[in-house]
């Protein structure tokens, strides 16, 4: 992948629905130079598909944060199943360095955010959290 791809890639994560040609007026390329990168990042798999974010999919959850946690032991597997039975919970993420998971939480409220969080620290086995409130996204998916 050279600039130009990281150029496209930028431009398309602006705006996915970008036609060819606006892609190509952004880029100073021509249209077909385009498609075929395009074709070409595809191809390899270093696209793996376009997404749509509604404006009901961040109405739903007015209230969102990542919680960073520190598990004791061996305690993972089970408590990513006690994540997983929490509706605020909308994805968990295993990771490396200092937090072990990362939760993805949505909720209506602060106060039901904040009850969530006070459900997880009492997990057995959760040691320590982080959380940080997402304020907003200006790129989803």
């Amino acid at each position: 992948m050279d600039k130009t791809d990281e150029r496209l890639i930028a431009a398309l994560r602006r705006n996915a629905r970008a036609s060819l040609s606006d892609l190509a007026q952004e880029l100073g390329l021509s249209r077909t130079t385009v498609r075929v990168r395009l074709d070409r990042l595809q191809q390899t798999g270093d696209i793996l598909g376009f997404s749509v974010v509604l404006r009901e999919d961040t109405l739903r959850d007015p209230v969102r944060g990542l919680m960073m946690l520190g598990i004791e032991g061996r305690g993972t597997d089970r408590i990513v199943r006690q994540l997983q039975g929490l509706s605020e919970v909308r994805a968990v993420h295993s990771t490396n360095g200092r937090w072990d998971l990362i939760v993805e939480l949505g909720t209506e409220t602060l106060e039901a955010l904040d009850g969530a969080l006070s459900k997880i620290r009492k997990f057995d086995g959760v040691a320590t959290s982080e959380t940080s409130l997402l304020l907003s996204t200006r790129k989803a998916g």
